[in-house]
Parts: structure tokens; C-alpha cells; sequence
């Protein structure tokens, strides 16, 4: 009876270590492949802010939620699914749509460029002024461009995780898309309400010290909104033409990526402790000079498939 029990106890710890060592896996590997959808989730964060522009101050966060939930939606009820059975039945599509992904997101990190350097000409004076915003188009609008963006994390995070469980798969996915969800909209309502917040301790304050301090968020604001939307713009030529060099290197294409890599490599070899740094630097300038290339081809395409809309 006793040798039974602690044979059983036995039994219990090594079942409690594998599980230990399967979650020490999954929270690896959710890292990892958080890692790889950085950019994405930085362009995330700097499109989201405009979609409460315009709106009362007091449904901003409202408004925020309801992308959230949508975009959380998007990612454990119909991209999760969708990638799991990609996976168990079709993972050769994987790389595919990756780089259809990839594609969409050079073109719209092009298009960002193109606005950049041909900003749209300023409203005429005594243009009628943009009136409140429809919340429910908004929140679809923002939803639907979250598909696409959170699509991507998901392709990526599924091609990151090289674990064969099918329940591993699944939590580390979910794992990444709770997070990601939580770290874009939590950050976008920071950024969205620290006007108010600036505002407030302006003219607030007990002190001088605090009111200069509102005075200095309310002034940084926007500058803090376009460097996040110019960096949110390189994240994306960078991801995007990175996923199509990466999925070149599958098919056996990869003359360009190794070229790309041993240059980057030896370039930084001779710089001792800042050899990763000045490495990696190449490698994600030269996936975003490809990025931007792929995605000025995908901008033709677009203007001659809908000359109307280009």
C-alpha cells in the first residue's frame, strides 16, 4: 500500500515536472514570437489613435475598448482557429500567406512614405469643418484593418513556434494575442488621454513644477504621435520586406537574403561588442529598401487593377 502511494506521488511529480518544463516552453516561445511581430505591433499602436480623433473626450476610451475587444475577437475566435487548422492540414499555406502579408504590409508602409513626401494640400480657408464622428463606422473601420494587421501577428507567431503540440500551438498563440491586444490598446490609451491629462496638471497644478510638466506633455504630444506613426512606418517595410526575403530563403531563392546576411555580417564582424547592433541594422535597412521596392510594384499593380482609387 505504501510503496503504491509514494509510486504514485512519483507518478504525480514527474507529470508536475513535464508540465512545468511545457510552460516554461509555451512562455518561451511566446516570447520569441512576440519578438518577431515587434513591428507590427509598433504600427499598431501609432494607426490606432486616429480613430478617436474628433471624438468627445469622454468616449475615447469607449471607443478604444470596443477596438480592443474587437480586435481580441479577431485574433482567439477566427485567427486562431484558422491558423491551427492551417497547421494541421494545410501547412504548406503558411509561408504563402505570409508573404501575401508581408506584401500588404509593404505596400502600406509605401503608401506611408508616398504621404510623407506628397502630404495631401491643407483645407481651404473656410472649409467646412469635419463634423462628430459615427462611433459604429469607426470601431468597424478600425476593426477591419485590426484583422489584417492581427492576421499577421498570428501567421508569424504560428511560424515562430516549433513546438508539435497542437495545444501548445494554441496557447502560445493565445498567449501572444492577449498580450499584444493588451500592450497596443492599453498604450493607445495612454496615449489618447495624456492631452486631457497634460491639460489638467496645466492649469491645475499646485505647483509651478507640476503645471510646467502639463505644459510639456500637452507640447509633446504630437511630436510623440509622428515619431511613433514614422517609426510605426519604417516597422512596416522592415517586417514586411523581412517576411518576403525570409520566405525566398524557403523556396530556395535565397541568393539575395544570404547575400544581404554576409555582408551584414562581415560588416559588423570587425566591431567587436557592437557587431550584433550594426549587423542587425543592415540586415532590417536592407529588408526595408526591399520592403519599400515591393511595395512601390504592389502600388502599380493597385493603380492599374483601380485607376480610380490610386
Amino acid at each position: 500500500m505504501a510503496s503504491g502511494f509514494f509510486a504514485l506521488l512519483d507518478d504525480i511529480a514527474a507529470i508536475a515536472k513535464v508540465a512545468a518544463g511545457s510552460l516554461d516552453d509555451v512562455a518561451l516561445q511566446a516570447l520569441k514570437a512576440g519578438k518577431k511581430t515587434a513591428g507590427i505591433v509598433i504600427d499598431d499602436a501609432a494607426v490606432t489613435p486616429r480613430y478617436v480623433v474628433g471624438s468627445a473626450a469622454a468616449r475615447e476610451l469607449p471607443i478604444i475598448a470596443k477596438i480592443a475587444w474587437g480586435s481580441l475577437k479577431n485574433k482567439t475566435l477566427y485567427l486562431l482557429p484558422g491558423a491551427l487548422v492551417l497547421s494541421a492540414f494545410a501547412p504548406w499555406a503558411i509561408t504563402p500567406l505570409l508573404m501575401v502579408g508581408g506584401a500588404y504590409l509593404c505596400f502600406e508602409g509605401y503608401e506611408k512614405v508616398h504621404h510623407l513626401l506628397h502630404p495631401a494640400p491643407a483645407p481651404a480657408p473656410g472649409a467646412t469643418a469635419k463634423g462628430p464622428v459615427d462611433e459604429g463606422a469607426t470601431v468597424a473601420s478600425a476593426i477591419r484593418t485590426d484583422f489584417i494587421l492581427s492576421a499577421e501577428i498570428m501567421a508569424l507567431t504560428l511560424a515562430s513556434v516549433t513546438t508539435p503540440s497542437l495545444l501548445n500551438k494554441a496557447v502560445v498563440m493565445g498567449l501572444v494575442g492577449l498580450v499584444v491586444t493588451a500592450a497596443v490598446y492599453g498604450a493607445v490609451a495612454l496615449i489618447v488621454k495624456a492631452d486631457d491629462a497634460g491639460i489638467h496638471l496645466a492649469a491645475e497644478g499646485e505647483s509651478a513644477a507640476v503645471r510646467s510638466l502639463g505644459v510639456g506633455i500637452v507640447r509633446a504630444m504630437p511630436v510623440l504621435l509622428k515619431t511613433l506613426s514614422f517609426v510605426g512606418m519604417l516597422a512596416m517595410l522592415w517586417v514586411g520586406g523581412g517576411i518576403l526575403l525570409h520566405g525566398l530563403e524557403e523556396y530556395g531563392l535565397g541568393t539575395i537574403p544570404h547575400a544581404i546576411h554576409e555582408f551584414a555580417s562581415h560588416a559588423g564582424a570587425p566591431l567587436g561588442a557592437a557587431s550584433g547592433v550594426v549587423t542587425w541594422l543592415i540586415d532590417a535597412t536592407a529588408a526595408g529598401v526591399v520592403g519599400l521596392a515591393i511595395g512601390w510594384v504592389v502600388a502599380r499593380v493597385a493603380a492599374i487593377a483601380a485607376p480610380g482609387k490610386h
